[in-house]
């Protein structure tokens, strides 16, 4: 007899949530990983859970709430279980406001938008460890949360062994349903049987720098950068999107990362550095996350796409698919393969 209900493919955040939502239904579950977890897009220094602006409110707007409400209580489970802290918090965001009358205007929405679970606030600028703002002017959301991307998965990873996952580094045999969460290869080999482009992988660069005392604070995001505030001391700053590379190491746009970085928050300009990292992020060509059975394959299911949101809606992503291979499919249009 199999040992397995389900075999998941891809030990990134989107693969872990999976195991973890299927090993909670009491299923019996094994990850396995090709090359390292966390080799991926998972495994890098950012982790902003962000929602997008409370306006042209859209099925997948609303999903993403869902998503971030459900955050706090999901990391809470994974750390009692792991007995690691997966790095989440709830701080919040500040951002420069460049257009009061639109800002006042999202104000408004988010109040009813958001359930009145979170605001979204024009605040005066001038706090501790704050963007320049050349309106006097910051949004500050308080919907925003963090996890630490790495601790966050090995948080996963020893939560789903306590629950009885085997989680194999290399190679072993599929058995039960198998769940495809392979990250940008996996995209390539979606498009490869579908005979049309399925997505592709977007690289990202990102670096940490070293600043303790900050980490409860909101964090930043301004002129296209996140910058975020860490329970270890560091803070994250990120991410390049390019769509066109010839290597995945860091380059001299992690320089422009870092100098943007300091410009724009005056409380970054003697922080030391501690590292940096490049990665390729899976974007679907429908630019939504891409969940549901894999056409002509039965019995296998793609998990896939999380680009940038992925740490984000990854734990609402795997609740429906776990749904689904259950054989209780509610999962939205736009997110099937």
């Amino acid at each position: 007899m199999a040992r397995h209900d389900l075999t998941v493919r891809g030990a990134g955040i989107m693969g872990l949530c999976v195991a973890w939502e299927a090993l909670r239904r009491g299923l019996r579950v094994q990850v396995i990983e090709a090359v390292a977890i966390g080799a991926g897009a998972s495994g890098g220094l950012v982790g902003a859970l962000a929602p997008h602006a409370p306006e042209q409110w859209t099925a997948g707007k609303a999903f993403q709430l869902q998503a971030l409400l459900m955050a706090e209580a999901h990391w809470a489970e994974v750390a009692a279980v792991s007995g690691l802290s997966p790095g989440y918090a709830r701080t919040g965001r500040v951002q420069p406001v460049t257009d009061e009358a639109l800002a006042r205007t999202r104000e408004q929405a988010a109040a009813e938008l958001w359930q009145g679970r979170a605001e979204w606030r024009v605040i005066a600028a001038g706090g501790e460890f704050q963007p320049l703002s050349p309106s006097g002017l910051l949004i500050h959301d308080t919907l925003t949360a963090r996890v630490s991307p790495r601790r966050a998965l090995a948080s996963l990873v020893a939560a789903c062994q306590a629950r009885g996952a085997v989680v194999t580094v290399g190679e072993a045999s599929d058995e039960g349903a198998v769940v495809w969460a392979t990250g940008h290869r996996g995209l390539e080999a979606l498009t490869a049987q579908m005979g049309r482009k399925m997505g592709q992988g977007v690289k990202g660069q990102a670096l940490s720098l070293h600043l303790p005392g900050v980490a409860h604070l909101p964090q930043v995001y301004a002129d296209g950068l996140y910058i975020v505030p860490h329970e270890d001391g560091s803070v994250a700053v990120g991410s390049t999107s390019e769509n066109t590379y010839d290597h995945e190491d860091t380059d001299t746009q992690a320089d422009d990362l870092l100098a943007r970085a300091r410009a724009l928050v005056p409380a970054l300009r003697d922080a030391p550095e501690i590292t940096r990292w490049a990665g390729i992020r899976p974007r679907a060509q429908s630019r939504q996350p891409l969940i549901g059975a894999w056409p002509g394959r039965p019995g296998h299911f793609i998990a896939n796409g999380g680009f940038k949101i992925g740490f984000a809606v990854a734990p609402l992503c795997a609740r429906l698919l776990v749904d689904a291979i259950q054989g209780q499919d509610a999962i939205p249009e736009a997110f099937r393969p």
